[in-house]
């Protein structure tokens, strides 16, 4: 089969929310498919690197979660394989954590190494991390720093929002929460990711803290409150369309 065709007929956006994990242990896939997808994720899985080619030939994936040692191909060969004709980030997911392993991963193109046995927290943080940073720029009207919403204005560079040409005077909190929200319209996100977004993965609280500071934020904003919709039993988003 000729990978490197069928790596360059995927074209297309890359899905945001859709990962690839590839371990030929079971228990490893089910772990960390349990992990991701309360969280937002799509998981698709392989048990080898020819498993993983034929997804990557027909799915768009945003990040690929990788083990080394595989039957059929091994996590070096598919990594080289991918690296030919992709860029998608990768994380090597390997129980060799020997130094000459992680500078062959970083030289062959991955993005993260982690050594098992692993934290399915730190896993999903650096997903988070390395998913943001390979993301595509904002659409030019929003990378000058300021987002229009009817009369609600978010300046992200500034930290200022107005409602009607009135500054409006918010928490720290309040502004971070909302210009997340604003940068993901339509998204819904729960209180957990919320948690993790906003206030940093490290956060140890209540998730009622969500709740408090929506309720806070959509105060702060008047008649544009409308615009951050509950989803009964998941949690919020910024909904753009909403009219006040």
């Amino acid at each position: 089969m000729d990978y490197e065709t069928v790596l360059c007929k995927r074209g297309g956006n890359v899905a945001t929310d859709r990962v690839l994990v590839v371990d030929n242990e079971e228990g490893i896939r089910d772990i960390i498919k349990e992990y991701l997808s309360p969280h937002g994720y799509v998981v698709d899985e392989a048990a080898d690197g020819i498993g993983a080619l034929e997804l990557i030939g027909q799915n768009k994936y945003a990040l690929v979660v990788l083990d080394i040692m595989m039957p059929r191909m091994d996590g070096w060969s598919l990594l080289r394989e991918l690296r030919k004709a992709s860029d998608i980030p990768v994380i090597m997911l390997s129980a060799r954590g020997e130094e000459y392993d992680k500078i062959l991963g970083f030289e062959l193109g991955v993005d993260d190494y982690i050594v098992k046995p692993f934290s399915p927290k730190e896993l999903l943080v650096r997903i988070r991390a390395i998913i943001r940073r390979s993301a595509p720029p904002l659409p030019a009207a929003e990378t000058n720093g300021r987002m229009s919403f009817g009369g609600l204005v978010v300046e992200l560079d500034s930290r200022n929002i107005y409602v009607d040409g009135e500054k409006a005077e918010l928490t720290p909190k309040e502004f971070e929460l909302l210009s997340f929200l604003v940068q993901h319209p339509g998204k819904v996100f729960s209180r957990d990711q919320l948690l993790n977004e906003v206030w940093g993965y490290d956060y140890f609280g209540d998730d009622r803290t969500v709740d408090t500071h929506i309720k806070m934020l959509r105060g702060s904003i008047g008649q544009y409150r409308k615009h951050i919709v509950t989803v009964w039993g998941i949690g919020y988003k910024f909904e753009a369309g909403v009219k006040p």
